[in-house]
C-alpha cells in the first residue's frame, strides 16, 4: 500500500465516521464536527485520486466538498441569525 492510498482510507474513515456518529446521535447535520469530518474524507479522497485517477469517483468527491461546504454555509448563517433574534 503506498502512501496515497493509505490517506484515501483515512479520508473512507472520516466519511464513515461522520456517518456513524449521525446514525448514533452523537453528532448532528448542523454540527461543524460532522461538516469537518464530510470535508475531510473528501478532501483525502481527492488526493489518492490524484495518484490513481478515476473520472467518476473524481466528480463524486468534487461534488460532496461543494455540497458540504453549501451546507456548513447555511447552518452557520441559520446560527448567526438565530443568535441575533
Amino acid at each position: 500500500m503506498n502512501v496515497s492510498d493509505l490517506v484515501g482510507l483515512i479520508g473512507v474513515a472520516a466519511y464513515l465516521s461522520a456517518y456513524g456518529l449521525l446514525q448514533l446521535g452523537l453528532l448532528s447535520v448542523e454540527d461543524g464536527r460532522y461538516a469537518l469530518l464530510n470535508a475531510l474524507g473528501a478532501l483525502l479522497i481527492l488526493y489518492s485520486l490524484l495518484f490513481d485517477f478515476n473520472l467518476a469517483s473524481f466528480i463524486t468527491q468534487a461534488a460532496w466538498l461543494a455540497l458540504t461546504a453549501i451546507g456548513y454555509v447555511r447552518s452557520h448563517v441559520k446560527r448567526s441569525r438565530t443568535a441575533r433574534s
